[in-house]
């Protein structure tokens, strides 16, 4: 039996009939309507693989439900059944896309042939379209077992096949990113540029320039023209990563674009149209900053399309596994190691406060740390947070060294760190070298977290992340 689905709409009773006894007998499973109002209405993008239409009917034409059905679902064939004479109203319908048409009455073969031949070109375009993202890199895996995150995954791929912006909220580290990526991957736009913003890891006074672009002599410094990261995603899809770190001068720049697909680019004449979907994320309650005047209510709402929520780390358990197996296997580079159950069950008990990146920071712990096959409930960290998770835990590190340190248990620095440190070297060192240490260190400390991290070293976050980017210097995990 066929796998394919395909819509049936058709008002002549008898050739409704026929249709679907043809479609059916041929293995295929059938949705039949007799008008296209009702067609239309039916339509699911994501359960019809074909739509077969009359072109005469009354009320909603079959030209009217070929340019909904493109609208909705670009990819899906659409056959146009015309009468005998038609001939002008077939060219008008390939014309508007269809991706064949028969004439009445029509043969059981000549039927059968064209949904074969509209489903095989279906099927090599989408083949054609997956390897253009897999050669793109734009795709990341998302590692589930759990419920929730199956049906949070399901409602962002119904929510792909439109051009809704789209506001995802959760806790750092929980793959908000990855989220993003999946409905781009998903969506009509995923053959056209993924582009990603951290807007918290830009200097306010430069985060203008960098969304919208900037022409030469725009400022001092600008002695070249920048496209801007919405022009770059033309086509597209524009990730803003942090949106609740955008100054309000900028919020009310960047509503006037969802609004009227244009951009102002810094010193220039005209506005730029832009065709790009938004998906924003951030980790803080917005409704919140609404209250404390950091954010626009009318911004929030228009963000706000379709709002998804990734669930924390601690509340699906169940994904701690399948994560603990995805990641050992891609950093044990090529060792067979394995998680005892014990492991297994201790790490699903934990708190997770820095969510899948704390867990995969700990995997790394593990990998280094594992003496033979096996991994060992005695190399995790001592506290719930995975202090101590590979990257940077060498001796003189810099301060937060270790898996027992201030850093990674939340507490404040010594009254004096100073006075921990070892001497300083005979021969001087490098402040900078020194600085962007201490970083990594704090960094991985907090599980990569940059708030918690920003918040022990006593910066504004936005320091710590132009410090982050001025280093080169990547979270852990990313």
């Amino acid at each position: 039996m066929n796998s394919e689905s395909i819509l049936l709409i058709e008002d002549d009773p008898s050739g409704r009939e026929l249709g679907l006894f043809n479609l059916k007998k041929a293995g295929f499973r059938v949705d039949a309507v007799a008008d296209g109002s009702a067609g239309i209405e039916r339509f699911d993008p994501a359960r019809h693989d074909l739509v077969i239409t009359d072109v005469k009917m009354p009320g909603v034409s079959g030209l009217e439900v070929l340019e909904r059905v493109k609208e909705r679902s670009p990819d899906t064939p659409v056959i146009v059944i015309t009468a005998f004479g038609d001939v002008e109203l077939a060219v008008q319908a390939m014309k508007a896309g269809a991706a064949d048409f028969i004439g009445k009455p029509f043969n059981r073969d000549h039927l059968l042939l064209a949904v074969q031949k509209a489903l095989e070109g279906r099927r090599l375009r989408r083949e054609v379209r997956e390897l253009r993202i897999r050669a793109s890199g734009v795709a990341r895996p998302i590692i589930y077992r759990s419920a929730a995150m199956a049906k949070l995954l399901e409602t962002a791929e119904r929510v792909a096949a439109s051009e809704a912006t789209v506001l995802i909220r959760g806790e750092s580290g929980t793959g908000k990113e990855l989220l993003a990526r999946h409905i781009h991957v998903h969506s009509g736009r995923a053959e056209g540029p993924f582009v990603e913003l951290n807007c918290a890891a830009v200097p306010a006074e430069l985060l203008e320039s960098e969304l919208f672009g900037h022409e030469k002599g725009a400022f001092t410094g600008a002695i070249r023209a920048r496209l801007g990261k919405f022009r770059r995603a033309v086509g597209g899809t524009i990730f803003l990563d942090e949106m609740a770190e955008l100054p309000l001068a900028l919020q009310s720049k960047l509503l006037r674009v969802l609004q009227e697909r244009v951009v102002d680019v810094v010193g220039g004449d005209t506005p730029v149209e832009v065709d790009v979907r938004v998906i924003a994320a951030t980790n803080q309650d917005l409704a919140q900053r609404m209250a404390d005047g950091q954010f626009r209510e009318d911004l929030y709402y228009r963000l706000n399309v379709v709002e998804l929520i990734v669930p924390p780390l601690r509340e699906r358990p169940e994904d701690v596994e399948p994560l603990v197996e995805h990641f050992v296997e891609r950093l044990a580079e090529g060792r067979e190691l394995t998680a005892p159950s014990a492991l297994l069950e201790g790490l699903r008990g934990r708190e997770w406060r820095g969510n899948v990146r704390e867990l995969r920071n700990i995997c790394e712990r593990l990998v280094i740390l594992a003496k033979g096959s096996e991994l060992s409930s005695e190399d995790l960290p001592q506290t719930g947070s995975g202090t101590a998770a590979g990257r940077g835990a060498g001796p003189g590190a810099g301060p937060g060294s270790g898996a027992g340190s201030g850093a990674g248990s939340g507490s404040g620095p010594a009254d004096d760190p100073l006075d921990e440190w070892p001497a300083l070297p005979p021969d001087g060192l490098s402040l900078i070298e020194l600085e962007r240490r201490v970083i990594e260190r704090v960094l991985a400390a907090q599980s990569g977290n940059v708030s918690q991290a920003a918040r022990y070293l006593g910066v504004p976050r936005h320091i710590l992340t132009y410090r982050m980017e001025k280093y080169g210097i990547r979270r852990p995990g990313t």
